[in-house]
């Protein structure tokens, strides 16, 4: 049986990144002291940025054990690793390229070789370190299309139950028409913990349909996140969860 989401709604984008950096340093130390590493799945889009700004900063910055990080990615787009639409580019530009973390312990989808080939060799990078589970933690956003990860609404890869990683081609994507490549729901619901981040007033309908309406995620991809252990945490601002200044 899945876990209940936890919902916290914050008044803005910058206070939902700051409760998220909290989270993240927070399960960094307990994974660590634990199990001697902190698994982190990581998203691209602009909310996912700011946190990534701020656990650069101080005193996250002091207060994580980068060497014992291993940073992994949810999705990417089939792009070079240095082009404007790639999440890792973004990754690194705002976090991995300030604190010290070894190279070694970064994985990045190779967005730039056959989106099928970089699914299987990824899928089977994360069989080879993670074995039969998952990561201590995977940061999600979604789409004001009910789409997760690179899971939108109506894809083959809504579907997937067996592979770890797919590449998936959506019709109507953020960047058109084009291929991706993703985790699969089966894989994201190994985590330890699922926090999603979303932001803005666009999103506030199908957060509701999401959270409260009927299950259909052929059509609301993101309905089928719901870890069967640990923690699944919904981050939202004010505008996301529908409620106005006059409230």
């Amino acid at each position: 049986m899945a876990v209940i989401p936890q919902i916290r709604v914050f008044p803005d984008p910058d206070a939902v990144a700051q409760a998220a950096a909290d989270i993240v340093a927070a399960a960094a130390v307990e994974a660590i002291a634990e199990r001697g590493a902190f698994r982190i799945s990581l998203a691209g889009g602009s909310t996912p940025r700011k946190l990534y700004e701020l656990l650069a900063e101080e005193p996250y910055r002091s207060g994580i054990d980068w060497a014992r990080l291993h940073v992994y990615f949810g999705d990417e787009r089939v792009v070079p690793p240095d082009h404007k639409d790639s999440n890792y580019r973004m990754a690194r530009e705002a976090l991995l390229s300030k604190v010290p973390i070894p190279g070694d312990n970064v994985y990045r989808m190779k967005g730039e070789i056959d989106p099928k080939q970089a699914a299987k060799e990824y899928g089977l990078m994360l069989k080879e370190t993670l074995g039969d589970g998952g990561v201590d933690l995977t940061l999600l956003g979604m789409g004001a299309d009910g789409h997760t990860l690179s899971l939108f609404p109506g894809t083959p890869a809504v579907k997937e139950r067996e592979h770890r990683v797919v590449a998936n081609y959506a019709e109507n994507s953020t960047t058109g028409k084009s291929w991706r490549i993703t985790t699969t729901a089966p894989f994201a619901n190994r985590s330890r913990r699922v926090l999603f981040l979303v932001t803005g007033a666009d999103k506030a309908k199908t957060v509701s349909e999401v959270l409260e309406g009927p299950r259909d995620p052929e059509r609301l991809p993101a309905q089928l996140i719901a870890p069967a252990e640990g923690e699944l945490i919904w981050l939202l601002d004010a505008a996301a969860a529908g409620m106005h200044e006059d409230d």
